[in-house]
């Protein structure tokens, strides 16, 4: 029995625009209506599977038929075929929550994205949205901070530091005034989590650090937003403006004694301003150069003031535990590491996109089974996690679980969850190379270690590659790497070995070692 489909969905996500689908959109409208159907099509966020967009999600008594991808001449045959009723067809999914790579992940911070529409605040409720901070308003701002301690939320930015313990730290300094700072300064390579985010559910972050601010008793906030994400800046804002319209924001919240007014400040490029004291520096009119630590921004951060610094998906896991229980949280994910990492599926890789799942995930499973291998059909020679400043791991790494201490002890990082994969024609010294290289060129030049270091990095790298002497430049790297990682002054230099190093010790063939007499030994 065929029913009229109620609505049908399409990504305006940036990525899923950039493959046609405001155009698929527009024609499945125009189509509907010549085929006299009164089919309504709303946009919604992506549900993360990169490869399959446009996605095309029609509702059904049974849930919603998922086609794709969908490209602009397939639209009138999909109408004429009954998709509108859901009909099966060769680009046909089935049920789209059915899916092996939905099924298989754990979503909390993104459980909406993709499903609702973005700017609707109806929607956002209709769907949980604003539980969370009624839920805090309700509670003593000690207690909010103690609920998140109890769930074990941590930074997603990439330090992991506990987001309670920040919190407890701004709540209990003295000040006239506080400041809440969300770092969305998404520069790493392979993450793209933070824009999906704001573009699919820009609600969820808004309701984060409104929580955020009853919890340590600030007043304003500020969204630090790379400029290369326009879309997520223009959603942004207009959420802003909705937030405002339904007393979300602004004086007296939600009927409370709570005042909070929400700002969204564009940067202008910068790698180094995903750094929490460099992007205080931008937010204040300076250039964004790294502030030395102490004062921590937690007691002296925006304009001298008190100020809680988080990333996007720290402040977007808030509501959740706000409205399901600092319990429910931590009985995800595993040791230290709780409740669920939104990974990034970046390069190489034949099906890429966004999974939330539990810490304790394998490496091997995002890449081989969410990811599908190489786009190449090649095999994977190496991923890199956690940004350009991550370390590179060798597919017989592939068991290492996605959680903080278990990436420590093998001296990588998790970080922003980022994942880019690499098959088997990668030149690894090139690569640790870029990695020298983008420290020269993104280094704020604050400290010598990191600015002069990441220079000779380079040159060092070349002369290996050249063959000349390659013995005693290895050396020389490896007295350098100890160099960067102890003196710089922020992660930028500090972290830079790590990718270098991991190179030349997981893939020291491409480096002109012989592996047979161990990295003493080189051709």
């Amino acid at each position: 029995m065929k029913v009229g489909a109620l609505k049908v969905y399409v990504s305006r996500d940036s990525a899923a625009r950039s493959v046609g689908a405001d155009e698929v959109a527009e024609r499945i409208a125009a189509a509907a209506a010549a085929a006299g159907r009164g089919t309504e099509v709303v946009r919604t966020g992506t549900r993360g599977m990169l490869w399959l967009e446009p996605l095309v999600e029609v509702e059904t008594p049974a849930g919603r038929v998922g086609y794709g991808p969908v490209r602009l001449e397939d639209v009138d045959g999909l109408v004429a075929s009954g998709m509108l009723d859901g009909a099966g067809h060769e680009l046909s999914l089935g049920l789209v929550e059915q899916l092996d790579w939905m099924r298989a992940q754990r979503r909390v911070t993104f459980a909406r994205v993709g499903v609702i529409d973005p700017l609707s605040a109806d929607d956002y409720t209709a769907h949980g949205g604003q539980a969370g901070l009624r839920r805090a308003l309700g509670m003593a701002p000690e207690d909010v901070v103690t609920e998140v301690t109890d769930s074990g939320l941590r930074g997603r930015g990439g330090a992991g530091f506990p987001t309670g313990i920040k919190w407890k730290t701004v709540l209990g300094a003295k000040a006239e005034q506080k400041f809440i700072c969300c770092n969305a300064d998404e520069g790493d390579s392979g993450t793209f989590a933070d824009r999906v985010l704001i573009e699919g559910d820009p609600f969820t972050l808004i309701e984060g650090m409104t929580i955020a601010a009853h919890a340590v008793g600030a007043t304003e906030g500020y969204v630090y937003l790379r400029s290369e994400y326009p879309d997520a800046v223009a959603t942004l804002r207009a959420a802003i403006d909705v937030a405002y319209t339904h007393g979300w924001l602004g004086q007296r919240v939600l009927g409370s004694d709570l005042r909070f007014d929400l700002h969204v400040r564009v940067g202008a490029g910068a790698y180094i301003c995903g750094e929490e004291t460099s992007m205080l520096e931008s937010l204040e009119g300076k250039r964004g150069t790294v502030r030395p630590k102490p004062p921590i921004p937690a007691l002296e951060g925006l304009f001298g003031q008190p100020t809680v610094v988080n990333n996007v998906l720290s402040l977007g896991s808030v509501p959740a535990i706000m409205a399901d229980g600092a319990a429910a949280f931590a009985e995800l994910g595993v040791g230290r590491s709780r409740g669920t990492q939104v990974f990034q599926l970046g390069g190489n890789i034949a099906r890429g996109g966004i999974v939330e799942t539990e810490f304790g995930v394998t490496l091997g499973e995002l890449v081989q089974i969410f990811g599908g291998g190489t786009a190449s059909g090649r095999p994977v020679r190496a991923v890199q996690v956690g940004g350009p400043l991550g370390a590179y791991l060798p597919v017989e790494r592939f068991d290492l679980p996605m959680d903080y201490e278990a990436f420590a002890a093998s001296g990588a990082m998790v970080g922003h969850g980022g994942i880019v994969v690499f098959d088997d024609t990668v030149d690894m010294a090139a690569m640790a190379r870029f990695a020298m290289e983008f420290c020269a060129e993104e280094s704020c030049g604050r400290c010598t270690p990191c600015r002069v270091g990441a220079v000779r990095g380079v040159e060092t790298i070349d002369r290996i590659r050249a063959g000349e002497n390659r013995g005693a430049n290895l050396v020389l790297l490896n007295d350098l790497c100890d160099l960067m990682t102890d003196g710089s002054l922020c992660a930028m230099g500090g972290l830079t070995p790590m990718p270098v190093r991991s190179a030349v010790t997981h893939f020291p063939e491409d480096f002109g070692v012989d592996v047979a007499a161990g990295l003493g030994g080189n051709r």
